[in-house]
């Protein structure tokens, strides 16, 4: 592996500490620290250093995902079923990743989430209601139930928005608020981020000496970023929705199509 100076050490650890706030906030702190990760250790192999940011990510989605159904509540039963669901998923997804072509990938989700962003925002009252009852039809418990499945095995696969398609699919299928989506949410990214996580394990991938101090500064983000989605309640989340298709509609773009001109 790479030596690691000083300067190189405080960088990565901030990148860390910042994705892990981004990350309970909306999701997408893999933006910050995979291209950190590839910038600061140019000789890394990507598969290496996708490991290594999933250790980070799992550490620090497990931790707000605990603070915030503390706070949040959800329902328990349906977290029994959507997490373990998601996470065989995204394993399955994780196994098949080589094969898929991302360049094909890119534009699909690119229109999906421009999609996202354009209902959100003609739709203002979207997600920022009280939750609805327990009381939902077996169409929209089953919806939610392939939604979830089918997100997971599209975060081992490939990833970037896992968290604002959760929960989109959990606030449209169970007709409740933003908040309690964004708990679920933390609950089922844990998930998909282990079953992902297990199959670079296998393979031995995880470079474990820097992603345990990652996964510690991710973890301290993450405690920051699930007060702040708890203090700012349905309204910030919608926000930072927003604010997050715009960022990675750019980013996937620029992925995309940045070499052509």
């Amino acid at each position: 592996m790479a030596t690691i100076s000083l300067p190189m050490w405080v960088t990565l650890i901030l990148g860390a500490l910042g994705a892990g706030w981004i990350d309970a906030v909306i999701g997408g702190g893999g933006l910050i620290l995979i291209p950190l990760l590839m910038a600061t250790l140019p000789g890394l192999a990507p598969v290496t250093v996708l490991a290594t940011n999933k250790v980070a990510a799992v550490s620090g989605t497990a931790s707000a995902a605990v603070t915030m159904v503390r706070r949040v509540r959800p329902n328990p039963r349906r977290l029994l079923i959507y997490a373990p669901l998601a996470g065989i998923c995204s394993a399955l997804g994780a196994s098949v990743a080589a094969m898929v072509n991302k360049d094909t990938m890119r534009p699909l989700i690119i229109l999906l989430l421009l999609a996202v962003g354009i209902f959100v925002a003609l739709k203002p009252s979207f997600g920022t209601t009280p939750a609805a009852g327990s009381n939902l039809s077996t169409t929209r418990l089953g919806l939610a139930i392939l939604g979830v499945g089918f997100i997971g095995f599209y975060d081992g696969i490939f990833g970037p928005g896992t968290g604002m398609f959760l929960i989109m699919v959990l606030t449209a299928a169970l007709t409740q608020d933003f908040l309690t989506s964004a708990a679920m949410t933390k609950v089922i990214n844990t998930a998909t981020n282990i079953g992902a996580l297990s199959v670079f394990i296998i393979g031995g991938h995880v470079w474990w000496s820097l992603a345990l101090i990652l996964a510690i500064a991710n973890i301290a983000g993450a405690q920051l970023g699930a007060r702040t989605v708890l203090g700012g309640g349905a309204k910030l989340v919608r926000w930072a929705l927003l604010g997050l298709v715009v960022v990675m509609v750019c980013y996937l773009s620029y992925q995309q199509w940045g070499g052509l001109g």
